[in-house]
């Protein structure tokens, strides 16, 4: 399914008389309420399909095909897009990459049915430390019997299929816990309850509740995987996942920049539009910019999926720190050229205040940015002995972002890149005259990366690293994303593009404190007027510049 295929299915964002327009996102939004009709029309057109895999019946085929039609849901209304399935997906995956044929069939069944799966990774006692997890699954002759409670499950009331991570051994380390695959129909009702509702700030439709689990049967069949490798079977599928909810969440700050892209050219001050003044301008251009960003780079990294597979438990997770870090920072900006209008809940600026509330919460979704820093620490001497400086460029198919690629292999994600690298040596593609100076500059942020983490001490390579451990992965990951983003030029070399690049390295390099020269005026120009372009003529702000439905929803 396209996006522009949604788009047209949740028609004109702005008519008011529509029952999947902004004014009843708002009104379900107050009510904290899911938006019905937007639930039966995904419900018509199947949108389940797209989370399960083409060879098992299902229309998934590409990790970026899945999300340029979410994307187009997160841009009506990320609690839509949130309530409705991209959860679904989230406990699917681990069932795709170690589920047995029985499961995977099963599953894809149920969700081609239209019924609804939930993953209970959460207890708020533990938050991200999936090591410390306390609910306990004791391995029987005939199963496993579960007790223990879950929290911040998204549907959890209305799931059939629940993947459940839990302990299934005392001893620590990373073999004491296993993932379970449950069908809630078929538990006894007396030993499953589901517990009350949270009540959250943004995402406020959204049905967190949490669940608990006392003297629970479970049957054989519904390990995943092998005994003791929930956490591997967890860290291999979210990959995918960490790669392609930041992606989706791209749509929310889509419609905040045409909020605020809007606002700026009919709002008038001292004389003149707001869109004339130059920090205003600039403003706008450097959200327009981040965007871009947090596009190529899940972009590229959702081809990496595919073609490296080896390599993308580092590249998923930086990407999911970045792009979500870029998409926050974003959508402050805009709201301060949005001044006191992103704070009202109703009228034409309503719609921003309840995004940026969304926003809050769905950067948080499914892993947070320590855990993603963490995923890359272990990793950081064996890249900057093996790759960094020294490895070929990936191929240049992985940027070539509109080529068909085979229907993705779950099996092939791996936990460890083992030191592969080649993303990061797309840098040198920068080869135009206008990016020389910046080209040097993250070459040279690289050389400094690998004499930071060459030999880094075994107490620096843990979840309990240093701050400037952390900071150290912070700083790669946007080299990462910078390199993403040459590839993706490289494969395109015209003059937006060009523009974009010039700006948004410059934006990257400032975030990392790199001294560099300020971008040329032209270039800033050039994207600025793209950007107004855009706008009139309501394409998306992203890399494909589809059309939208009427006046851009």
């Amino acid at each position: 399914m396209t996006a522009q295929t949604l788009d047209a299915v949740l028609g004109d964002p702005w008519d008011e008389a529509n029952p999947l327009g902004f004014a009843a996102v708002l009104d379900a939004d107050e009510r904290g309420e899911l938006l019905a009709p937007g639930e039966a029309a995904l419900d018509d057109v199947r949108l389940a399909a797209e989370f399960v895999p083409r060879s098992l019946g299902g229309r998934l085929v590409q990790v970026n095909g899945l999300v340029q039609p979410m994307r187009a849901i997160f841009r009506r209304d990320p609690t839509l897009g949130l309530g409705y399935g991209i959860t679904s997906f989230i406990a699917a995956v681990p069932v795709w990459t170690d589920g047995d044929d029985g499961q995977r069939r099963w599953l894809a069944d149920l969700l081609l049915r239209g019924e609804r799966a939930a993953a209970a990774f959460t207890e708020l006692a533990h938050g991200a430390d999936f090591t410390r997890v306390a609910l306990r699954a004791e391995p029987r002759p005939d199963g496993f019997l579960v007790n223990g409670a879950k929290q911040l499950i998204n549907n959890i009331g209305r799931a059939r299929a629940v993947t459940l991570f839990a302990r299934t051994d005392d001893q620590p380390g990373s073999r004491s816990h296993s993932t379970l695959l449950l069908d809630m129909a078929t538990l006894p009702p007396e030993t499953v309850r589901v517990l009350p509702r949270f009540p959250i700030s943004g995402l406020r439709a959204s049905l967190l509740a949490g669940v608990e689990f006392t003297d629970c049967p479970v049957p054989a069949p519904s390990l995943l995987g092998r005994l003791g490798a929930g956490l591997e079977t967890s860290l291999r599928a979210f990959q995918v996942t960490r790669t392609a909810l930041p992606a989706i969440v791209v749509g929310v700050l889509d419609t905040q920049l045409r909020l605020v892209t809007g606002f700026a050219g009919e709002r008038v001050l001292y004389g003149r539009p707001v869109a004339d003044i130059p920090q205003v301008r600039d403003g706008l251009t450097g959200a327009f910019a981040d965007l871009l960003v947090c596009d190529a780079f899940s972009a590229v990294v959702g081809r990496a999926l595919h073609l490296l597979p080896e390599q993308t438990s580092v590249a998923a997770a930086a990407s999911k720190y970045v792009v979500s870090t870029l998409i926050e920072a974003a959508a402050y900006d805009l709201s301060v050229l949005l001044g006191a209008r992103s704070y009202l809940r109703e009228g034409p600026y309503g719609l921003f205040q309840k995004y940026q509330r969304d926003l809050s919460v769905t950067s948080l979704a499914h892993a947070s940015e320590a855990a993603c820093l963490s995923t890359i620490i272990p990793q950081l001497p064996r890249l900057a002995r093996r790759s960094w400086l020294r490895a070929e460029p990936a191929p240049p198919e992985l940027f070539e972002l509109d080529d068909e690629l085979p229907e993705l292999d779950f099996g092939r994600l791996v936990v460890d890149a083992r030191g592969t690298d080649s993303l990061s040596a797309a840098l040198v593609l920068a080869d135009a005259p206008e990016l020389a100076e910046l080209r040097a500059l993250f070459l040279a942020e690289l050389t400094a990366l690998r004499a930071s983490c060459v030999d880094l001490p075994p107490g620096e390579r843990t979840v309990s690293a240093s701050a400037g451990t952390f900071a150290l992965a912070e700083r790669y990951s946007l080299v990462l994303a910078a390199a993403a983003c040459v590839g993706v030029w490289a494969a395109r070399r015209d003059p937006v593009t060009t523009a974009w690049l010039v700006v948004a390295l410059g934006r990257l390099a400032d975030r990392l404190g790199l001294p560099h020269s300020p971008p040329p005026a032209d270039a800033g120009r050039v994207l600025f007027t793209e950007l107004v372009r855009r706008h009139e003529r309501s394409l998306t702000f992203d890399l494909s510049g589809h059309p939208l439905s009427r006046h851009g929803g």
